[in-house]
């Protein structure tokens, strides 16, 4: 019998594409023989290459919120040759069941979501107490009992670096590698600003681990190129400020040199922590318990206010003293409580 070829319909966000890992290992336990491939949004390839489970990873070429109906079909159809004997959509719009079905996969694996009764065929239950985290949500898509075995231990995600191509990118800036241990911050998140640790405090933590001898590395997209550079001229841009300057391969294997990373809740804190680093995670409006860093040594931050988590992207108090205190009232000196600076 040939063996079980899987195709994952995956998730378009950082974070959730690195949470996946974890049901990617777990098909594999199950089917060592499978062939898993991974189509997603093209930006996304770079994680799926750090993953060792996966045969290869298709590029989508639909536009974030694009129907595309006829197109998805035409895709689909282009992927019937791969003789695919599973699908499984962890993304829950209907437009994503639609490719799987033009594809003439079989088994069509996913929770209900929007409707999809006939784009589905394995509709799996989501009953969100049972399954509070997305890491849950992933694997028991994955399961063959429709649900985790209470005695199941789910894998931490764990992408491969490429060391050689870190010390390249390095050498593409004119930098060398690190002789001194190095702290990466990654004061973005793309959500909204009600997720984002302020500036300042960054700084503060950053010129304290430069007075420690460490190096401190700045990661973020061109989007967070602002705050990057604010919080490297409030450091007398002592920082290295990758901001902008790579492209996601990069900044995962540039983040593999470094020691700590402190992150707010986004797509790099889960990098990290499938980076096997020390990894600091604040959180703000939205749940550590819902998305927590996978990683048995992370710490997270987080008060838990009465008004947390909002899962708003703009703090919505208007009063000076309460707007971003689930931020702001988690200071830097928490934070260096748990970097330990050893010389």
């Amino acid at each position: 019998m040939s063996a079980e070829k899987i195709l994952i319909l995956g998730p378009s966000w950082v974070g959730d594409m690195v949470l996946a890992h974890s049901l990617f290992q777990t098909l594999k336990t199950q089917h060592p023989n499978a062939i898993i491939d991974v189509a997603a949004p093209a930006w996304t390839l770079p994680l799926i290459a750090r993953m060792p489970e996966i045969n290869q990873g298709i590029a989508l070429p639909f536009k974030h919120r694009q129907l595309a109906l006829l197109d998805r079909i035409k895709f689909g159809r282009a992927l019937k040759k791969q003789g695919y004997t599973q699908s499984i959509t962890l993304v829950n719009s209907l437009k994503s069941a639609v490719l799987p079905l033009a594809a003439g996969i079989p088994q069509r694996t996913g929770f209900l979501g929007e409707c999809r009764y006939g784009l589905l065929n394995d509709i799996r239950p989501l009953d969100k107490t049972k399954l509070p985290r997305t890491v849950d949500r992933f694997v028991a898509l994955g399961t063959d009992r429709h649900q985790i075995p209470s005695n199941y231990s789910i894998p931490n995600p764990r992408l491969i670096a490429d060391r050689n191509n870190a010390l390249q990118a390095l050498s593409n800036m004119g930098l060398n590698a690190p002789v001194t241990k190095v702290l990466g911050l990654c004061p973005g998140a793309e959500y909204g600003e009600a997720k984002r640790w302020p500036a300042e405090y960054y700084a503060e933590v950053a010129n304290a681990a430069l007075s420690h001898g460490w190096q401190v590395w700045l990661f973020g997209s061109d989007k967070d190129l602002p705050v990057t550079q604010e919080i490297n001229r409030l450091a007398d841009n002592r920082c290295q400020d990758f901001g902008g300057k790579t492209k996601l391969g990069d900044a995962i294997d540039l983040m593999s040199l470094c020691d700590t990373v402190i992150s707010n809740d986004s797509g790099l804190m889960h990098v990290a922590a499938a980076l096997d680093k020390k990894v600091i995670a604040i959180y703000g409006s939205s749940d550590p318990h819902h998305t927590p860093p996978m990683h048995p040594d992370a710490v997270v931050a987080y008060l838990g206010l009465s008004c947390s988590p909002c899962f708003k992207r703009v703090c919505p108090l208007t009063e000076p003293e309460a707007q971003l205190a689930c931020l702001k009232k988690l200071t830097p000196q928490s934070i260096l409580q748990d970097i330990k600076f050893l010389a």
